[in-house]
C-alpha cells in the first residue's frame, strides 16, 4: 500500500469525469494543461480510462441518473485512489441548488480527498489544490 501511495505522489494519472457540468470547469482544466500553466510539470497526466487512473477528477452536479454510473467508474479505479471534486457545482450544486434532479453532492457519493472551489475554478487554484494533495499523500507514504 505504501509503495502505491509513493508512486501516486510522483506521477498521478487522472481520469476526468464530468457529471453534467456547464463546461466552464472543464475548459479551465484543459487550460491547466496548456504551456502557460503546465500541470504536467507535476507529472499529472489525463488518461482515457478509470482503470489506469490514480485519481478521479469530478466536475459538475451529481444528478440522480449519474449516481450509479459514477459509483461504477469509481469502483473501476485501482485502490488506493484519490477523488478530487472541482467547482462549486460539485461541492454544493452552485446555481442549481435546490433542484429536484440533483439530490446529492459528490462527497455524499464518493470519498472526496480534496475540494477545489470556484465557479469556474481558476487554474491557479487547481494547481495549488493538487500540490497540497500531493504533499498530504507524501506524508501518508
Amino acid at each position: 500500500m505504501g509503495i502505491k501511495l509513493k508512486a501516486l505522489t510522483r506521477s498521478p494519472w487522472v481520469y476526468h469525469l464530468s457529471t453534467g457540468s456547464c463546461n466552464n470547469c472543464d475548459i479551465e482544466i484543459l487550460d491547466c494543461l496548456t504551456p502557460r500553466y503546465d500541470l504536467e510539470r507535476f507529472g499529472i497526466v489525463l488518461v482515457g480510462s478509470p482503470r489506469h487512473a490514480d485519481a478521479l477528477l469530478v466536475t459538475g452536479n451529481m444528478t440522480a441518473k449519474n449516481i450509479p454510473r459514477v459509483k461504477k467508474v469509481y469502483e473501476q479505479m485501482p485502490k488506493p485512489g484519490v477523488v478530487i471534486a472541482v467547482g462549486t457545482c460539485a461541492l454544493g450544486h452552485g446555481v442549481f441548488n435546490g433542484s429536484y434532479v440533483m439530490p446529492h453532492t459528490v462527497d455524499e457519493i464518493l470519498p472526496v480527498d480534496i475540494y477545489i472551489p470556484g465557479c469556474p475554478m481558476k487554474p491557479e487554484a487547481f494547481i495549488a489544490g493538487v500540490a497540497k494533495l500531493l504533499a498530504v499523500l507524501r506524508q501518508k507514504a
